[in-house]
């Protein structure tokens, strides 16, 4: 047996390739060895079995393929929580915590007003949103999506998160599963990535499911389904939330608009500042 330091070097030399060797080494050789990164660092010459050195080797091969991280590991952050990712579904963005915030800031302000609040997750892979949405607010959230596969991956993050009382999950493509309600809030990432931009292998994003990235010519093919049935679906003085990549933003607006005549639409910028969601604020006599 060799001890954990030796490890941590051979993993690095398995990644040096990559972008982040000797951090990626480490997290890998600490899911391998079920201990934390700061255990890594302080137990260099504790001894690791062969059991667990074969784990962390398979581990490091898969990374160093391009995998993303998170599909390694099989778990990934977001808005604080961690969240069980797999091959299925999309690995929750940073910049999709916005989404979050305005749902969230919408919510409480009905909350306050005394009101309750449907809320509709379109497309929600991981079950990121609608997980974060419920345990944060306590609010019920129904959620759809055509993957079965990402379904029971958002269903086993529910659970996990303890909000399965909360969400419900349906499956079927955008908000066919749920065509008779009414929501007061929908919230939608959907595939966004022009079809000539979808990255090739290795880059990591290349692993991810080509049908959750691939928004058709111009990147707003599932927009503009959405679209065609979301005025009917969002209550009146509802809000609806849609992210997309910076370059579609001024075709979306432009999409929603038309939707929804006399609605409030403005554009919000990411972390990085940028053009990345949408917010659509149904109002009162609008479309009455």
């Amino acid at each position: 047996m060799g001890g954990v330091a030796a490890a941590l070097a051979r993993g690095t030399g398995i990644l040096a390739g990559g972008q982040s060797p000797r951090p990626d080494a480490a997290l890998l050789l600490a899911c391998a060895l079920e201990r934390s990164r700061d255990w890594i660092v302080a137990h260099p010459d504790d001894d690791v079995d062969e059991a667990a050195l074969a784990r962390y080797v398979a581990l490091c091969a898969r990374r160093s393929t391009g995998m993303p991280l998170a599909y390694v590991l099989g778990r990934a952050g977001f808005y604080g929580r961690e969240f069980e990712v797999d091959e299925s579904v999309l690995v929750p963005r940073p910049e999709t915590e916005h989404l979050v915030d305005e749902a969230l800031l919408f919510l409480r302000q009905r909350a306050l007003e005394g009101r309750e609040s449907a809320v509709l997750d379109v497309g929600t892979g991981s079950g990121a949103i609608a997980c974060t949405i419920a345990a944060q607010s306590q609010n019920a959230v129904d959620a759809t999506d055509a993957s079965p596969a990402a379904l029971d991956v958002a269903a086993r993050n529910a659970r996990r998160l303890g909000v399965a009382r909360l969400c419900r999950f349906f499956c079927g493509d955008l908000m066919e599963p749920v065509a008779s309600r009414r929501y007061d809030l929908i919230v939608a990432n959907l595939p966004y990535l022009p079809t000539r931009d979808l990255p090739a292998a290795p880059d990591p994003v290349s692993f991810e499911p080509a049908v959750a990235l691939d928004g058709g010519p111009d990147g707003l093919d599932c927009y503009r389904r959405l679209l065609q049935t979301a005025p009917a679906a969002l209550a009146l003085e509802g809000l609806l939330l849609l992210e997309a990549a910076p370059p579609t933003m001024p075709a979306l607006e432009t999409l929603v608009r038309a939707a929804f005549p006399g609605a409030q639409v403005a554009v919000g910028n990411d972390y990085a500042g940028l053009a990345r969601y949408l917010r659509c604020r149904q109002v009162r006599g609008a479309s009455e």
